[in-house]
């Protein structure tokens, strides 16, 4: 599997407090995005897997709706994760 469970803890180490706060908003959004960059990995090779076409937009909602969460909760800690993640906007 892409993401194992070192993997995890070290993201969560890296973007939340600590590598056991898998709750933080930073955590998820670092959690989506990686996971993001593999399936978009995945559908440069397999361009008419839909299902996963599918799967790719709802998470980019959902990391859309955490990052817009963040925008209004604290602005420092949204331009902080976009910096660190790369992200546009």
């Amino acid at each position: 599997m892409y993401l194992t469970k070192e993997n995890k803890e070290e993201l969560f180490k890296k973007h939340g407090k600590n590598a056991k706060d898998t709750g933080s908003a930073e955590g998820q959004i670092a959690l989506f995005t990686k996971r993001i960059e593999h399936l978009t990995q995945h559908l440069k090779n397999n361009r008419k897997d839909y299902n996963t076409e599918r799967s790719l937009v709802m998470l980019v909602g959902k990391r859309r709706a955490l990052l817009d969460y963040l925008t209004k909760k604290d602005i420092l800690r949204y331009r902080a994760i976009v910096k660190e993640l790369g992200l546009r906007k």
